[in-house]
């Protein structure tokens, strides 16, 4: 594997900073020939001087252009560049052998283009990565604790609770903390919508790797730590871009 580039993106802005030095540490430990590109969102290059690294390429945006379009600024870098590259959250820890492993898998079957791997919080207990494409009620539901008991059945199926969790499957959509993607099919996507700004962008560019004929791997024979903030359940601003981002997704892809 020694010939095999690995490239990686993260989108900073409002971040713990021992949270993403954890962060950053994972990924630089990865037995591979790799490239962290970090992207910073602040508007006064916060994070220019925190992390001097050779394997670390910093890139300024100088304002917040959000979760998806932050990410799609290094795709000019990694054409004829990167084999592989790792979508990854500012708060997610994992072990040196995980990428590789994961890589293994995915060149097992050229009809994969992205996957993923089971997602715990900090605690152990399971976060259900893995889902299906949701409905307006399911999303509802999540928003909202005072209707979960009266769409028990929609969240169960959201989250897959009727399959054997502990194998590997094709999902429809797996959470954009941590995606490991073939970096032709990534670039292939045009990455994410930019127009989500924060929230759904990862749902839908599952959709297009539908649309570009491939699929998606949930992987729980790896797995990773995601502490999972939660923002828009506790922000106000946060809440309404969540809202703003389902309406544009339930807009573009029909309300099933």
């Amino acid at each position: 594997m020694e010939n095999k580039i690995l490239t990686g993106s993260i989108v900073v802005f409002d971040e713990t900073l021992s949270d993403l030095d954890n962060t950053i540490n994972c990924f630089l430990n990865i037995p591979l020939k790799k490239k962290l590109y970090l992207i910073d969102n602040t508007f006064n290059n916060f994070f220019q001087y925190l992390f001097n690294h050779s394997d670390i390429e910093y890139i300024a945006i100088e304002e917040n252009i959000g979760f998806g379009g932050g990410h799609n600024e290094v795709l000019e870098h990694l054409k004829d560049k990167s084999n592989y590259h790792l979508i990854l959250n500012p708060d997610v820890s994992f072990q040196k052998d995980v990428i590789p492993n994961l890589i293994l898998q995915l060149e097992k079957d050229n009809t994969v283009a992205m996957i993923a791997p089971k997602v715990i919080f900090p605690s152990g207990k399971h976060q259900y990565s893995c889902r299906r494409y949701p409905t307006p009620t399911e999303l509802l539901a999540r928003r909202f604790p005072f209707l979960k008991q009266f769409f028990k059945k929609a969240l169960v199926t959201g989250e897959y609770r009727d399959k054997n969790l502990e194998e590997p499957f094709f999902a429809e959509y797996l959470t954009g903390c941590f995606q490991l993607y073939k970096t032709e099919d990534f670039v292939a996507l045009k990455g994410f919508d930019a127009r989500y700004f924060l929230y759904m962008e990862d749902i839908d560019i599952c959709r297009k790797i539908d649309d570009l004929g491939k699929k998606k791997l949930y992987f729980p024979k790896l797995e990773i730590v995601h502490i999972l903030k939660q923002g828009s359940s506790k922000n106000l601003i946060l809440f309404f871009r969540h809202t703003s981002s389902a309406i544009k997704y339930f807009l573009k892809w029909g309300f099933r």
